[in-house]
């Protein structure tokens, strides 16, 4: 089936409905198999992980390095056509395309727009590593390379810069650009777009099998469709509980700085998973407008004034210079750091690069799906310009910030007890060197705990939604149970090998759904060309601009 509808100048392509394959189970209603083969498997991992401890905690800390190591390129090629592809998208005619059909307008304002996506894309990411990543690579570059056995042993990226302090700071700071920048946000640019085209501007229901149906048709509706969304729904809960669990390890770290008397404890950062979780469920009753927008916001609030107390108190001439050269750094360094061939800097390409790329691909699903859903009526290069583009030159902005000020301090006043510092503590360890040191970590602890309960809240609204076999106005009941799962899943990886278990997890997910992301890419070219052609034609007429 193939029609235009007059009122939308959209194409139906098919005939299926949201929720077609739906059943209803003491009040839920849930896409059958989907929802309970995802389920059950979640149920039983998380049984196995509490009944064999030791177990789990032993194959969680060999799985993770033994996956980066065998797919450390194929990781770092998907990265780069994702980039590729996305930028592309920018510069040809395919970027006239409108989501929603040529007369759709925004439902959201840039202001809301922008809060929401870095609230799901990576808030909570950016305050746990944006201070410890810099720091980290800093002390790796200028420490120089180390040997044994004919192979690095370093972690340095590159060639490193042996105690030369401005070119190791140059170097870190690429590096760290490079994980939060054009290759994260393209990953998610292309699963929100294919996502947000075949729903607005096909008809489709907005769940992941809905963005192959140029190659599968009809089939997408059958088994592989069950299997693309059932493996979506594995990596956006494993990905988003890897993200809950450095969320916990930094909030609990940062109460305890605070008030030496609350223990920090796998018992400590559990209780409070389960606290949040408890926030996240009030949020989740009420809804994406009442829950979701609200405290991202908010949380957009509270980043910027945070950012704007560490700029103004801070070396505000070496943040303000930062910017410019660090962003020089990073499109300098982007293709050796980019390169998956040759590279002699093993331990940072696979510990660090490959490990981003698999836990950005497994949050994807999660991410795009909700960005998608916030998008309608946007046009394609709008899209991409602003999912991509904007985000990152925002994520330089905030490295240059947290991460140079903390190079600063250790290499202008030799504060190096925020090198020596637990990866969680870096942050509140930096703010001792500012004045109100008690109220910027008290911010920073809201900060984490506001992030970890959007993540939360828009993660139960896209696994629900897929679960749902694509419907949005699904049972409140059943958001509440990805939720409570959520927590779970991150309570239980966290009991099973702590912080490695949860990257652990995250990588085994994030490398099979890369191979479906980019064949996800190859449809929506498909179907951005299609649309390009019938609006040509004049099939559909098009307003935007030639």
């Amino acid at each position: 089936m193939s029609e235009i509808t007059e009122e939308t100048a959209t194409i139906k392509v098919s005939d299926h409905e949201p929720g077609d394959h739906n059943v209803e189970v003491m009040g839920l209603d849930v896409h059958n198999p989907v929802f309970f083969v995802s389920a059950l498997i979640i149920i039983a991992f998380v049984l196995f992980s509490l009944i064999f401890h030791d177990a789990a905690e032993s194959f969680f800390t060999w799985l993770r390095p033994t996956l980066t190591e065998l797919f450390d390129w194929p990781l770092l090629m998907a990265g780069n056509l994702f980039v590729l592809f996305s930028l592309a998208l920018i510069v040809t005619p395919l970027g006239n395309v409108r989501l929603g059909g040529v007369d759709a307008r925004p439902d959201y304002g840039y202001l809301g727009w922008f809060a929401m996506l870095f609230a799901a894309g990576m808030g909570i990411g950016l305050m746990f590593f944006g201070v410890s990543e810099p720091l980290s690579h800093y002390a790796s570059a200028v420490g120089g390379t180390s040997l044994e056995g004919g192979l690095r042993t370093d972690w340095a990226p590159l060639g490193g810069a042996a105690n030369d302090p401005a070119a190791a700071k140059d170097l870190a700071m690429a590096a760290t650009i490079f994980h939060w920048g054009l290759h994260p946000w393209s990953i998610y640019a292309v699963v929100g777009l294919a996502l947000a085209f075949f729903t607005f501007n096909r008809g489709l229901p907005l769940t992941l099998r809905s963005a192959f149906y140029p190659l599968l048709g009809e089939k997408v509706w059958g088994w592989p469709g069950h299997i693309i969304d059932t493996v979506a729904v594995f990596a956006t809960l494993f990905g988003l509980a890897t993200s809950l669990g450095f969320g916990a390890e930094q909030a609990i770290a940062g109460i305890n700085f605070l008030y030496d008397d609350i223990p920090t404890s796998e018992t400590a950062r559990s209780l409070l998973i389960v606290a949040i979780t408890g926030v996240a469920l009030i949020s989740v009753i009420a809804g994406l407008d009442g829950g979701v927008k609200r405290l991202s916001e908010i949380n957009m609030v509270l980043a910027a004034l945070l950012f704007l107390f560490i700029l103004l108190v801070g070396p505000t001439l070496v943040i303000a210079k930062g910017f410019f050269t660090n962003s020089v750094s990073y499109l300098t360094q982007l293709v050796p750091l980019s390169n998956p061939f040759g590279r002699e800097d093993t331990n940072f390409m696979q510990g660090w690069t490959a490990f981003y790329w698999a836990w950005w691909i497994s949050w994807s699903p999660f991410v795009g799906m909700f960005i998608a859903r916030v998008s309608r009526g946007r046009t394609v290069r709008e899209f991409v310009t602003c999912v991509i583009l904007v985000p990152t030159a925002v994520c330089i902005l905030w490295m240059s910030t947290f991460g140079g000020s903390a190079i600063y301090e250790v290499v202008a006043n030799g504060k190096q007890e925020i090198v020596d510092a637990a990866q969680p503590l870096k942050l509140f360890v930096m703010a001792q060197s500012y004045p109100l040191t008690g109220l910027i970590s008290f911010v920073g602890i809201v900060l984490v705990i506001v992030f970890f309960v959007t993540s939360s809240d828009s993660g139960s609204l896209v696994i629900d939604t897929i679960t749902a076999g694509g419907k949005i106005d699904a049972p409140v009941a059943q958001r509440i149970f990805w939720a409570i799962f959520e927590g779970l899943v991150a309570i239980v990886l966290m009991l099973g090998g702590g912080l490695v278990a949860l990257q652990a997890a995250a990588v085994a997910t994030g490398i099979p759904f890369a191979l479906v992301l980019l064949v996800m890419m190859v449809c929506l070219y498909m179907g951005l060309r299609n649309e390009r052609r019938l609006m040509r034609t004049g099939v559909i007429a098009s307003t935007a601009a030639e």
